[in-house]
């Protein structure tokens, strides 16, 4: 049970980072140093005074950025292969126990489930801001940015509190978001018709 937990809490974190790429981390950090969660074996650091500070200055300055306007866009395009290293390490951290004897497969299972996850997640939040430039002018870019900020604090928490409704609705999003990709491209394969 305890390593079902710990692959629900690595899901629901790591696609957080999708979100917003400090805002998990903090969470976690903050979890393991107040012994909510346990601190994985070889991530310590995590629940230090000083990566917690740099974490909680890091989000403010993440979260605030997106409301300044073209320096959203900006963000977008380095955070979405940062977000994709932070799942992967968030992933990692809670797969330590389970993949003990074997870490690469741990590193392994952490770049596909966490950077593939926050991946996605951040690739749905950049295209909503593109859709919300091209509507709105860029106007209704801070009400994207207030909506992210709101799941990335909201489902870091209960990522936490609750991991197993967390994991249910990526895994849920991430398959219905496959299940459409894969419907839609097969339908544009060309037909041949012999006569």
């Amino acid at each position: 049970m305890d390593y079902l937990i710990s692959i629900c809490m690595g899901i629901g974190l790591s696609a957080c980072c999708g979100f917003r790429i400090f805002v998990p981390l903090l969470a976690s950090a903050l979890a393991s140093k107040f012994g909510v969660i346990d601190t994985p074996a070889g991530f310590d650091w995590m629940n230090s005074w000083t990566a917690i500070s740099i974490f909680g200055t890091a989000t403010i300055f993440e979260i605030g950025a997106y409301y300044i306007p073209y320096l959203d866009h900006l963000l977008d395009t380095i955070t979405t292969p940062l977000s994709m290293v932070a799942g992967t390490v968030l992933a990692s951290s809670f797969f330590t126990d389970i993949f003990s004897d074997l870490p690469a497969l741990q590193w392994v299972m952490g770049a596909i489930v966490g950077g593939g996850g926050a991946g996605m997640v951040q690739a749905g939040t950049s295209l909503a801001r593109v859709g919300s430039t091209a509507t709105t002018g860029g106007l209704g870019n801070p009400i994207v940015s207030t909506i992210e900020n709101g799941f990335s604090i909201f489902f870091s928490a209960l990522s936490i509190v609750i991991p197993f409704i967390v994991a249910f609705v990526f895994v849920l999003g991430f398959g219905f978001i496959g299940w459409f990709l894969i419907k839609k491209f097969s339908n544009k394969t060309p037909k041949i018709q012999l006569e």
